[in-house]
């Protein structure tokens, strides 16, 4: 299933935290916070301005972003979790 966001939201698939720190210690599911990174999957057209024309987004398919640990709207598509969220709930791009 394909998805196209709407007007200024992004859709997000959480990327996996570490399952061990630093020092070799390893960290159970349950235990586990949920990650705050995620590469963008799908873009919307943009959101309009003053006078009806679309403003385009900041970032686009491929972009690893941060957000909010409860950032977003969950839903599920084909056995993936994914995000949707707008663009303002997005913290940074981070840059490779």
């Amino acid at each position: 299933m394909k998805l196209r966001p709407l007007h200024d939201r992004v859709i997000v698939k959480r990327l996996e935290n570490e399952t061990k720190t630093a020092s070799g210690i390893v960290i159970p599911d349950n235990a586990a916070e949920k990650p705050d990174q995620g590469e963008v999957l799908a873009v919307g057209p943009g959101k309009r301005n003053d006078k009806g024309d679309f403003v385009a987004l900041n970032v686009k398919v491929g972009d690893r972003v941060l957000f909010g640990k409860y950032s977003g709207q969950t839903v599920k598509v084909d056995g993936d979790e994914l995000l949707v969220m707008r663009e303002e709930d997005l913290f940074a791009v981070i840059e490779k």
